[in-house]
């Protein structure tokens, strides 16, 4: 149990709010703040100004749910099984846990049952995708309040026929309560975030803004149409969808200004796995590889953390961070110690943003799915595969990942091989697997996409 829970309403006002805006399948360079000279991000530029951004910020899986399971558990998923994406219909025949029963274990606790018992109230607003049975719902794991749909993606008008549409994909509110927005979809959820900060604003709350852009369907907001005529096709989608998304997240940071709020609220920015440059012309400008792969531009995403007052403006940090640091941080800016929650494999990254540790941050990081995997030590990372030899970079020297030195390092790799090892024992089997021609998939997603892209390409 944790301790430091809330002892009287003003300790429980001076508690710092937390807002995570978190977004799908964005490209790593598709950001003003991140260089993009074509898609226009005003909004989250001027976060990055006031705050610090994240240069070397990694999630812990190359695909959606995987990765929002560790951000949300602060532990590394393939701890639990949760190995896989759960999408029913391309797992293993052979997986006893199919279809509704593909979810975020329900014996883990999740950064809203931990800001819950340190009296925050909570929210989900958007994407789910820890489980469509009513016993994954966001209800159940801490939250006090939902509108969003449970399942990956989804349109981003109404659905004209809902009774038609499977219910994991509609509009929901809270338990149950299936009603289709209306307006562009990213709109929807803007208002219904800054509708619960103000319903929140006389005590601490959490907000999971988690967006469904730029996830396809590739559908844009008209109005932005004429913003971006340089582009073409998908290209042209994206920056709309991402221009909207940047709106949105305005008007949110604007609310917590309006309401006196911004100077005790930390935002974090962030976004769950490389950008798929083949589904929704993305750019992960300049690292190789996309959304599924373990090359950088599958694993590291843009990251931008703001707290007026009590962190840097405008600065960088460079040093290797993860998802997985986001629910030791916020418990401890909670009042919670997570020393005293077992099983973290993040750390507070206040003190490191701050200048207060000079040390590393995470000296080792470790992605795994089914064969596949990568562990970064230090500067260096080691990219193992089923079907050919390992490849070995020096991350900081060649981002891109465009010199393989294991040759040259045959020490090294075994240590880093033997490293991943042990690691790997301690995790459990997983619950769900990809068919195998799905898992091909993938290993061909990382050869196509080895070069990285030009710069706004």
């Amino acid at each position: 149990m944790l301790l430091g829970a809330v002892t009287s309403p003003a300790d429980a006002a001076r508690r710092p709010n937390i807002v995570l805006l978190f977004v799908d399948d964005a490209g790593y360079g598709d950001f003003g703040f991140q260089g993009s000279m074509h898609f226009k991000t005003p909004h989250l530029d001027q976060l990055a100004r006031s705050g610090v951004r994240l240069t070397s910020f990694y999630v812990t899986g190359a695909t959606c749910a995987p990765s929002r399971a560790g951000m949300l558990t602060g532990r590394y998923q393939q701890r639990f099984g949760y190995e896989e994406i759960n999408v029913p219909g391309i797992m293993s025949q052979s997986s006893k846990l199919l279809g509704d029963e593909m979810g975020l274990p329900t014996d883990q606790r999740t950064i809203a049952d931990e800001l819950h018992a340190l009296g925050y109230r909570t929210a989900i607003i958007g994407k789910w995708h820890q489980g469509v049975a009513d016993r994954y719902h966001p209800l159940k794991r801490g939250f006090d309040e939902f509108y969003g749909f449970r399942g990956g993606a989804r349109s981003f008008f109404a659905y004209r026929n809902p009774k038609s549409t499977r219910a994991e994909n509609l509009m929901e509110r809270n338990f149950g309560g299936y009603q289709e927005h209306e307006g562009y979809l990213t709109d929807a959820l803007a208002n219904e975030a800054c509708a619960f900060i103000e319903r929140s604003k006389d005590r601490p709350f959490f907000l999971y803004l988690s967006f469904n852009a730029v996830h396809n369907p590739m559908e844009a907001d008209p109005r932005d149409a004429p913003e971006f005529p340089e582009l073409q096709g998908e290209r042209r989608i994206a920056a709309q969808m991402t221009l909207s998304m940047d709106r949105a997240c305005g008007q949110v940071l604007k609310k917590l200004r309006d309401l006196g709020l911004e100077a005790n609220t930390l935002v974090v920015f962030t976004n769950d796995n490389g950008g798929p440059t083949d589904e929704n012309a993305s750019g992960n400008y300049p690292l190789s590889g996309v959304k599924g792969t373990q090359l950088e531009g599958g694993i590291r995403v843009p990251a931008l953390v703001s707290w007026p007052g009590h962190l840097p403006v405008g600065a960088d940090y460079d040093l290797p961070l993860s998802t997985l640091d986001l629910l030791p941080t916020f418990v401890r800016l909670g009042g919670g110690d997570p020393a005293k929650i077992a099983g973290l494999d993040g750390v507070d990254l206040l003190p490191y943003l701050r200048g207060e540790n000079p040390a590393r941050p995470h000296q080792t990081l470790h992605w795994k799915m089914e064969t596949r995997g990568a562990i970064r030590e230090g500067d260096w990372k080691l990219l193992r595969y089923p079907d050919r030899p390992a490849e070995l970079f020096n991350i900081v020297l060649d981002p891109a990942e465009q010199h393989d030195l294991a040759a040259s390092q045959p020490q090294l790799v075994k240590e880093l091989f033997r490293k991943q090892f042990a690691w790997e024992l301690q995790l459990e089997r997983p619950l769900f697997m990809l068919r195998r021609e799905e898992e091909g998939l993938s290993a061909r997603r990382a050869d196509k996409y080895r070069q990285p892209p030009a710069k706004d390409f």
